[in-house]
Parts: C-alpha cells; sequence; structure tokens
C-alpha cells in the first residue's frame, strides 16, 4: 500500500497544461523529490495535491482513501502537512506559539471549556506547549522559542516552518523548497532535519533547486519539464540521463561523488 499516490493528475490555465497526467506514488520514511527547470510545473503540482488547487484530471489517493478534491484541511486532517516556498509565518507571535499554532488540528473544539477555563483545557494546553518545544529542540530552535518570530534569522524561519508543519502530526510532509535562500550552513542543516524527519516514518514530498541536497537525501526522484514527467528514477540514474542533462539547458546535476563530498 503506497502512502501518497498521484496518478493522471493535470490543470490547464489559459489553454496550457500545467501539469499533465503526471503519476507517481511514495512510501512512509522515503524521500521522494520533484525536481525540473523554472515553469516546469513543480510548485502547481505540490497545490495539486495539497488541494490549493483543484485538479481537472486525475486522482489523490493517501493510503488507499481517495482525497483528490479534499480541502487543505481536509488533508490535514489525514495526515497531510506542507511548508512553502514563501515564508507563511506569524512574524509577531513567539517561535513557540507558531509551532502551537500547528498542533490546532489534533485539539478537539472546546469553545465552552476554553471560555469557562476548564482542567481538561489548561490540561491540553499544557501537552500542545510540551510537543511544540519538543518540537523546537528537534529542529535545533529551542534557545529562540520564546522569541519573536521576526526577529530571527532567515535559516530559522525556514525551520520553524517545517517545525510547525510537523506539528500536526503528519503521514505526508511536503516541503516546498525548504533550503531557497539559505546559506550552506543554513542549508547542511535543513538536509539533516529531512533525513531525520524521514527515518521517523514520515513520508517526505521535496522540491527544491538545490540539486546537491536532493541528490544526497533522495531516494527517487522525480524530474518534471512542460508539466510532464520526463523521467523517475533513483538519483543516480536520474543525474546520468542524457534527457535529464538535455532539460537543464546542458548544465547537468552534480555526480554523485559531489553530492557525498
Amino acid at each position: 500500500m503506497s502512502l501518497l499516490a498521484v496518478k493522471g493528475l493535470g490543470i490547464g490555465f489559459g489553454g496550457i497544461r500545467a501539469v499533465d497526467n503526471v503519476t507517481f506514488s511514495t512510501e512512509p520514511g522515503k524521500i521522494f523529490s520533484i525536481i525540473g527547470p523554472n515553469g516546469a510545473g513543480k510548485t502547481t503540482l505540490f497545490n495539486l495535491i495539497s488541494g490549493v488547487y483543484r485538479t481537472e484530471s486525475g486522482s489523490v489517493t493517501i493510503l488507499d482513501e481517495e482525497v483528490t478534491r479534499l480541502s487543505p484541511e481536509a488533508l490535514a486532517a489525514r495526515g497531510m502537512a506542507r511548508t512553502f516556498q514563501n515564508l507563511q509565518v506569524f512574524f509577531r507571535m513567539s517561535a513557540l506559539d507558531n509551532v502551537m499554532v500547528g498542533a490546532h488540528v489534533h485539539e478537539a473544539p472546546r469553545g465552552l471549556s476554553h471560555l469557562l477555563g476548564l482542567p481538561s483545557t489548561a490540561r491540553e494546553n499544557r501537552q500542545t506547549r510540551d510537543e511544540a518545544m519538543a518540537l523546537l529542540t528537534r529542529l535545533r530552535l529551542a534557545d529562540v522559542a520564546e522569541r519573536t518570530a521576526g526577529n530571527l534569522s532567515y535559516g530559522q524561519l525556514k525551520r520553524l516552518e517545517i517545525a510547525r508543519a510537523l506539528a500536526s502530526r503528519p503521514k505526508i510532509l511536503l516541503l516546498d523548497e525548504p533550503a531557497a535562500g539559505c546559506n550552506p550552513t543554513e542549508t547542511a542543516e535543513i538536509d539533516e532535519i529531512i533525513v531525520e524527519v524521514a527515518r521517523s516514518g514520515v513520508g517526505i514530498l521535496l522540491v527544491e533547486h538545490d540539486m546537491k541536497l536532493v541528490m544526497g537525501v533522495s531516494d527517487r526522484v522525480l524530474v518534471l519539464t512542460q508539466g510532464r514527467v520526463l523521467i523517475e528514477g533513483t538519483p543516480a540514474e536520474v543525474a546520468n540521463s542524457p534527457a535529464v542533462i538535455e532539460a537543464y539547458l546542458g548544465t547537468g546535476l552534480p555526480s554523485l561523488e559531489a553530492t557525498h563530498a
């Protein structure tokens, strides 16, 4: 049984097929990366899978349950979480509060309990806070837990987004360019975190332009070009594909030796 299965997914804008008949699947604990030139349809594909866009064709399933046209909120309840290219952080809230927000999907509705200040609500709040703090520790952010997010560095904010996504206890985590704009040290930290999260059993779906990172962490890589699948395979198969090198305008991908240097 696949954790996430995408079959024949497609959508067009103004007569142009932004995503065209894309099919793949991935498993728990695996890192599945989607790469391609600018404008290949990577983020559009993420938007279809995560419910931001309504697909015109094809299907998405999580553990054999079809979730194709569910809202992002309904998908979160079924185990899907996502980060975005552009930071989606509450900059006036603390790092800890940002992560606690991510846990709301698992909290029972307690409107009256909150108003009355019942003990059950206090217990739940303490548990959520403890879980959020554990995630900040895991993401190397414990020392900035009480700091306002707007005062964090860019690399810390990227990790904070991942922590908040993990607070929803996802089965599948979609990471949209988690290392974009990061310096080499910050990228290395995110590299380690992605591998650690996958080892915990969470499936990772990754879109990233840093080919050294992609080739170093991925179990499988899918290459998109003009919205279509060019090739899917292991990092070695993709890195050595003449079709992939041509799609990247002759620049090629890092050698396997370089990715593990």
